[in-house]
């Protein structure tokens, strides 16, 4: 009979179960319609308008959700931190199987206890001066080793590394593994920054990822705050998110708003130094041959210019002139002679034709008086006168005997 009971008792899904649960909670008075009274944290605005957030004390949490609709009607922008006093109803998620309330409206009623603290704090840090700007030190532009301190696993130290590596692959880097988040993080910092301070990095950088005040509270204790003031390496702070300010932050050398950016600020970026100096050589390089180029050219003008006026180059461009002169002259004499050559052919010529030996060689005579002038006539001589006769081959000598006028017309 026991055997039979048991077979035939119901079994249920999980669905039943959650909306089962769901419904017991929905149905009671006091969960329909509650005020609770707690400090917010891991506050987080969705785009949606939609805002999540845990509401806690110091023994327990619960997990809040105020929809778009509701937190248009909010008179201040609730954070992290924040005592308030929320109104809403209790109810069952049933897809999650979790509970949570659904936040109708919400109440300012101070600050939290840890922001309290955090305030406190930061107050008599500040009137001992270890905040003051005459105390911050100086990152090393050219940081050869990078001391770490953080968790061993995660996106803090994977960024780090990766941005470290990636600006100078050649850097040195120095890993402490601590414990970052809980009780006795602050000591596990605090031993990391003074084992790598006795390795002597160059700047040491201590840091984690973004989180609500209680994950980042070891970084908002005075004893870690003081042992970042001794340390005598320079330190950068990089913890949380851009909006996530802690005592740390305040008291180190240097301030970065994530990890990733703490290893922008710490490490030399060689490659870009590389490129850029080399797209300097090569505007110095064409500059240079430029200006080479500029001053050959006028090195070459100036060359011309002292030749035109020096006495070498004016005696060759004298030199070159009478050159000139000289075999225009001779070209000029040599047409002269040309033509007097031409002149002295043809008056050969004609003096060839009126030539007496012409006349001679066709069986005439010449005759000279004796004073050596032609013979025309019976009257160019006087008896007894010594004359000259000429013939082809030779000349005789004659005294006139007598003269007789002929007439041969």
């Amino acid at each position: 009979m026991l055997r039979k009971m048991a077979s035939e008792r119901k079994i249920w899904s999980v669905e039943e179960v959650n909306r089962y649960i769901h419904g017991i909670i929905s149905d009671d008075f006091i969960l329909s319609d509650i005020s609770v009274q707690g400090e917010m944290s891991n506050v987080k605005y969705h785009s949606s308008g939609h805002l999540y957030f845990t509401l806690k004390d110091g023994n327990s949490c619960i997990s809040a959700v105020m929809f778009s609709l509701d937190t248009i009607n909010l008179d201040f922008r609730p954070t992290a931190g924040d005592k308030v006093t929320v109104q809403g109803r209790i109810s069952v998620y049933e897809k999650a199987g979790t509970y949570q309330i659904y936040v109708k409206r919400i109440k300012a009623a101070g600050l939290g206890e840890l922001y309290r603290k955090f305030e406190e704090l930061r107050r008599e840090l500040t009137e001992m001066g270890m905040f003051d700007v005459m105390y911050k030190r100086p990152i090393p532009l050219y940081v050869q080793k990078l001391g770490v301190v953080t968790a061993p696993t995660g996106a803090a130290v994977r960024d780090i590394i990766n941005v470290a590596k990636r600006r100078n692959p050649y850097i040195e880097i120095l890993l402490y593994p601590a414990k970052v988040q809980g009780e006795g993080a602050a000591d596990s910092i605090i031993q990391g920054i003074r084992v790598l301070e006795e390795k002597k990095p160059d700047v040491i950088i201590i840091g984690r990822g973004g989180g609500s005040i209680e994950d980042l509270w070891a970084f908002n204790e005075e004893k870690l705050a003081r042992a970042i003031f001794d340390c005598s390496v320079p330190l950068i702070s990089g913890t949380g998110h851009e909006t996530d300010i802690t005592i740390a932050d305040m008291v180190a050398d240097l301030r970065a708003p994530t990890p990733s950016a703490a290893a922008e600020l710490a490490v030399f970026d060689l490659r870009s130094f590389e490129e850029d100096t080399a797209g300097y050589a090569e505007r110095l390089e064409s500059l240079i041959s430029s200006r080479i180029l500029r001053y050959r050219e006028g090195a070459s003008e100036l060359k011309a210019r002292l030749n035109a006026f020096s006495p070498i180059s004016r005696i060759k461009l004298r030199e070159e002139k009478s050159k000139r002169y000289a075999e225009s002259l001779i070209s000029l004499m040599k047409k002269q002679l040309d033509r007097k050559q031409a002149l002295r052919t043809l008056y050969a010529g004609k003096l060839s034709a009126l030539s007496p030996l012409n006349t001679l060689s066709r069986g005439y005579t010449y005759t000279e008086n004796s004073e050596m002038k032609p013979v025309k006539s019976i009257d160019d001589v006087s008896d007894g006168e010594r004359i000259r006769v000429y013939t082809p081959d030779g000349r005789i000598t004659a005294d006139v005997k007598g003269r007789e006028k002929i007439s041969f017309g």
